[in-house]
């Protein structure tokens, strides 16, 4: 047996077909493959390869063509039946490996550019090919593959396209954020967590042509950047801050720990409220040195507080007890008569005086009620002491007369000031008139009540 090709694989399809056979014999469903919808079906020749081909006496095949018959090899080695059977075999080889290509591409599980540099490579077989089959319809099914390699081709090229598209759009989104979070951002763990983020998905993104992510990643790697020395620069002045801050307060910490001994608790209490103002207008130092100042500064303040309470709970208790002697003293000043002996009662008043001051403080919601009492005490006491004088003055008579001399004295001077124009001295002189009235009318009164 001699070949002009080499042995194909020996691959044979059995599929029912639509269509009819090279010179106007009818094809059974058998004998023709299955073919998408739309698309010129193939018959397989080896199940009837007489009706491709023929083997002449002298053992030359032959395929049949639009343009007559094409010797396509020999066959020496056997019967003719089996020599068109063997060069039907390998057209159906050819057959398959296009019908592969096409259900690929109608899959879409086929790269369409390998598609289409097998579909030429067969096409460039056919003319010579040693096969025996439809030659017409598998021609035909060839250029069915071609245009849809090229159309294929064209729609992976849109879709790269627009995937190359929607990849940089992501890749610019991505840079906005970028460089938004580099000039305004102060959520420093934040901002610095979504830029990680952003790098993670910068990373998955493909298809951006290399011009353009190298603009873009220019553009995300300095918004970065300025992130950074920005960031670098807050958290410089903050350590400065904080130093500052751990300074002032270790000095507010020494006065409070001085402090702690005084017994002047009023002053030293409202300094304490000041140092604590001072404390929170200073700032935060680092947190360990904040901490532990802290702690000193409360423990200072504490042990004052509590020895001020201390102290003022037990002049509290002295204050009660002296609160009790002096209820004890105006209880002995309530029987002091002066109806009955002025003097005696007078003598009385002073020492009981002398005993109150030298009892001392009380509670100060005490104070009002205690001293008022003592007062009334008092003024009944000068009351009568004062009534006695006024009754025993004997210049009253002529102190009277003295005020109304000088009432009238002022009173002639406002008159003669008026007549003569002058508003100044009129003005002087009745001032000086009523106030000499007034003291005319207190003297008067005193008089009359002797």
């Amino acid at each position: 047996m001699s070949e002009q090709d080499s042995t194909p694989q020996a691959v044979a399809e059995n599929a029912p077909v639509e269509g009819a056979a090279e010179g106007g014999v009818e094809q059974t469903p058998k004998e023709t493959a299955a073919a998408p919808a739309g698309t010129p079906a193939v018959p397989v020749a080896s199940d009837h390869p007489d009706r491709w081909g023929r083997v002449d006496a002298d053992g030359t095949v032959y395929v049949k063509t639009e343009d007559g018959e094409r010797a396509v090899g020999s066959w020496q080695a056997g019967e003719p039946v089996e020599g068109l059977a063997h060069f039907a075999r390998r057209f159906d080889d050819l057959r398959t490996e296009v019908e592969l290509l096409v259900s690929r591409l109608a899959s879409g599980a086929g790269d369409p550019k390998h598609a289409l540099t097998s579909a030429k490579h067969v096409k460039e077989q056919l003319a010579e090919a040693a096969v025996v089959g439809d030659l017409k319809a598998l021609a035909a099914r060839v250029e069915h593959v071609l245009e849809r390699a090229e159309a294929g081709m064209e729609k992976a090229k849109e879709a790269k396209e627009a995937a190359r598209a929607q990849s940089v759009q992501r890749k610019q989104a991505l840079v906005d954020e970028a460089e938004s979070i580099a000039t305004e951002s102060t959520q420093w763990k934040v901002a610095g967590d979504r830029l990680r983020q952003i790098l993670d998905e910068w990373k998955t993104i493909r298809g951006v042509d290399r011009k353009t992510d190298e603009q873009l990643w220019r553009r995300f790697s300095k918004a970065r950047d300025a992130f950074n020395r920005r960031r670098g620069s807050h958290f410089a002045d903050l350590d400065r801050q904080r130093s500052v801050a751990k300074s002032s307060k270790q000095a507010l910490v020494e006065e409070a720990e001085k402090l702690v001994d005084s017994d002047d608790w009023g002053p030293t209490a409202g300094r304490y409220k000041e140092l604590m103002v001072e404390w929170k207008a200073a700032g935060r130092a680092p947190k360990e040195a904040d901490d532990a100042l802290w702690q000193r500064f409360r423990a200072a303040q504490d042990a004052f507080f509590q020895k001020r309470s201390e102290a003022f709970s037990e002049r509290d208790a002295e204050f009660s007890a002296n609160a009790k002697l002096k209820e004890e003293l105006l209880a002995e000043a309530e029987g002091i008569d002066p109806s009955t002996d002025l003097e005696a009662a007078r003598n009385a008043l002073y020492k009981i005086q002398e005993r109150w001051d030298a009892i001392g403080k009380v509670p100060r919601e005490r104070i009002r009620e205690l001293e008022g009492k003592l007062r009334a005490i008092e003024e009944r006491v000068r009351g009568a002491v004062d009534a006695q004088w006024r009754r025993s003055d004997p210049e009253a008579e002529a102190r009277v007369a003295q005020f109304r001399e000088r009432v009238e004295q002022f009173e002639a001077q406002a008159a003669k000031a008026r007549a003569a124009g002058d508003k100044r001295r009129t003005e002087q002189a009745e001032a000086q008139a009523a106030q000499w009235r007034e003291w005319l009318a207190a003297a008067e009164q005193a008089l009359a009540t002797r």
